[in-house]
């Protein structure tokens, strides 16, 4: 059982799909969403206040509310809950090892890369997960926009990341005369396991001493960790994967488990009465999720699989991490001070599917819209392979 729990990888469907059930959950109790670079971008507006700059009057730090510290806020805790679950699983799976790129121009590429996505995330007002996973179930049409665009964005990603000066000079190495005998790295699992006890010992205090919000923010985040790390998700190698060899199984997954979200956020916003959360469609919306597709391609990761390949010893998410504090901050500075609003958002609206098409009419259009991207995806795959089979009988 510890084999197959702590040694293997899960099945992405399952994974998928439990991420899905478990947001829907998590927006009934706090009526707010499973998202990351919200809180990178407060994160960003944090880290200026300590060198003494004032974004009080930043209108971008307003909307999304920059109050108190990044450790009292639940959207906080969702992300170093997060952080802390894929470490914990990463440990007790024995598998933590730190990892070096074989070229240095990785660490710039990464950067540069996470830069663009943190930019193009909160110009649409969310990434994969707000503007995408957790979007679509909230019946807001703004993720379906930025769905598309973070296609086309990753499209072009894949096509510049297989120019011979982006990719360089192969690397060669030397092998050994003999195979490495891995060594037992039998400390990992203990670590793993008093990091889980101290974690949850803190989020049985949350809820002991009334900070539900916080509590819940933090075991959630756990679980998502844990989600992320086990299921390898990462919407990168999703849309990525597809253009370049075919491969569909994490995008069928990840479109399996947002339509089960959307069954389930449809019955919770339907039972409580909760006003599904919805962001503005607009050209910003458009434009954000081209750059935020190119961005993640260039970094190898998006939010999701950057955290866990961190935390698996890979250094070179760090920068990709800070690329994308950067680039929110950026983004938070340019919305009043650059003009970015007044060009690209304010010509926009709020569209929610709900109060357009109302309840049936949304739930039945979401599901026929992610049953047409179900089968593009099929469509693709099986492109792919029948060209690469009349490639190699011609050859």
């Amino acid at each position: 059982m510890f084999q197959s729990v702590f040694q293997r990888h899960w099945n992405p469907y399952v994974v998928l799909i439990v991420a899905g059930l478990l947001s829907a959950l998590y927006f009934g109790l706090t009526s707010t969403v499973w998202a990351v670079t919200g809180e990178f971008t407060r994160l960003g507006g944090e880290i200026l206040q300590v060198f003494g700059v004032d974004v009080s009057g930043w209108e971008y730090y307003q909307m999304v509310k920059l109050d108190g510290s990044t450790w009292t806020r639940p959207d906080g805790w969702i992300v170093w809950g997060m952080f802390i679950g894929a470490l914990m699983m990463v440990l007790l799976s024995n598998s933590f090892k730190v990892r070096l790129p074989q070229q240095k121009r990785r660490y710039v590429q990464g950067f540069v890369g996470g830069i663009i996505a943190g930019f193009g995330a909160r110009l649409a007002l969310g990434c994969n997960l707000a503007a995408f996973f957790t979007g679509v179930p909230q019946f807001s049409f703004h993720s379906w926009i930025f769905i598309v665009a973070t296609g086309i964005g990753t499209f072009f990603g894949a096509k510049l990341t297989k120019m011979r000066w982006w990719k360089g000079k192969p690397s060669l190495a030397r092998g050994a005369g003999k195979p490495s005998v891995a060594k037992t790295r039998v400390i990992q699992p203990y670590v793993g396991g008093a990091i889980a006890l101290v974690y949850l010992g803190f989020v049985v205090y949350l809820f002991s001493t009334g900070q539900k919000l916080l509590g819940l923010g933090a075991l959630f985040g756990l679980a998502f960790g844990v989600l992320i790390e086990r299921g390898q998700i990462c919407f990168t190698s999703a849309f990525r994967d597809l253009f370049l060899v075919g491969r569909s199984l994490m995008t069928k997954a990840i479109i399996i488990g947002m339509a089960a979200s959307s069954l389930t956020t449809f019955i919770v916003i339907s039972v409580y009465g909760l006003t599904p959360i919805t962001q503005i469609a607009a050209l910003s919306t458009l434009v954000g999720g081209v750059l935020f597709g190119l961005g993640i391609v260039m970094a190898s990761g998006c939010e999701t699989g950057m955290m866990y390949r961190l935390m698996e010893g890979q250094v070179l998410f760090l920068p990709v991490f800070a690329g994308n504090v950067i680039g929110a901050t950026v983004l938070a500075y340019g919305w009043d001070n650059l003009g970015i609003y007044d060009v690209l958002v304010q010509g926009g609206d709020k569209i929610n599917l709900i109060a357009t098409l109302g309840p049936a009419g949304a739930i039945l259009s979401t599901l026929v819209m992610l049953g047409v991207l179900y089968a593009l995806t099929v469509y693709r795959e099986r492109s792919y392979h029948r060209n690469f089979e009349l490639k190699r009988g011609v050859a």
